[in-house]
């Protein structure tokens, strides 16, 4: 494992499908990331970080990125795999969220994993083999992936009044599990939970 760089912070100047580029202190860097990590990042001309992970290779070096510690983690789980190399990982992890994956292989769905471009049949069943039971998704990330799913909308639109996506999620994400435990919340329809979820978020993110 290679971590020269734990982790590099600077101004994000430019995404692209499994590319970001990352200017800091005059240096731009191209960093490889997963595509499902460039969306927990944001948007361009905002500041950003990503865990980091530089791999040698006989005629040079790539540096590889992740929107989280835990993200790198699951990268380096996936490397153990026999057959599958950094590149091989990055496409992986685009293919889905980080609990979606490790749900995918905790149940041993062979047929989703073969689905993922470059996973061939072989390779599915030794990534079962190797990391069932023995991969866990934080928190965090769960709580992310829940309220992704239900309050995307509500994100999407703090995101388009200029706040930072991360924290616009983590917000919303908190708010959500308050508004749940009260009595009646759940009767009513999506709309009003997002409207209220909304309300209130908008509230903490202007303080």
């Amino acid at each position: 494992m290679s971590l020269m760089f734990n982790s590099i912070a600077g101004t994000i100047t430019g995404k692209y499908p499994k590319q970001l580029l990352l200017e800091t202190n005059g240096i731009e860097w191209s960093i490889i990331m997963p595509d499902t990590s460039l969306e927990e990042l944001p948007p361009v001309g905002s500041r950003g970080k990503a865990y980091t992970y530089l791999n040698h290779y006989e005629n040079g070096m790539d540096l590889y990125g992740f929107a989280s510690d835990a993200e790198r983690g699951l990268f380096l789980s996936l490397l153990k795999v026999d057959g599958v190399g950094p590149k091989a990982a990055v496409k992986i992890m685009s293919s889905a969220s980080m609990s979606r994956l490790v749900e995918t292989l905790e149940n041993g769905d062979l047929d989703v994993l073969e689905k993922i471009p470059g996973i061939g049949k072989k390779t599915a069943a030794k990534m079962i083999l190797a990391l069932k039971g023995k991969l866990t998704v934080p928190e965090t990330e769960t709580v992310r992936t829940v309220k992704k799913s239900a309050y995307s909308v509500v994100v999407t639109s703090l995101c388009e009044m200029g706040y930072e996506r991360q924290k616009a999620e983590e917000v919303v994400a908190e708010i959500a599990s308050s508004l749940a435990a009260e009595p009646g919340f759940d009767s009513k329809t999506q709309t009003e939970k997002e409207d209220a979820v909304f309300r209130k978020a908008l509230m903490e993110m202007v303080r």
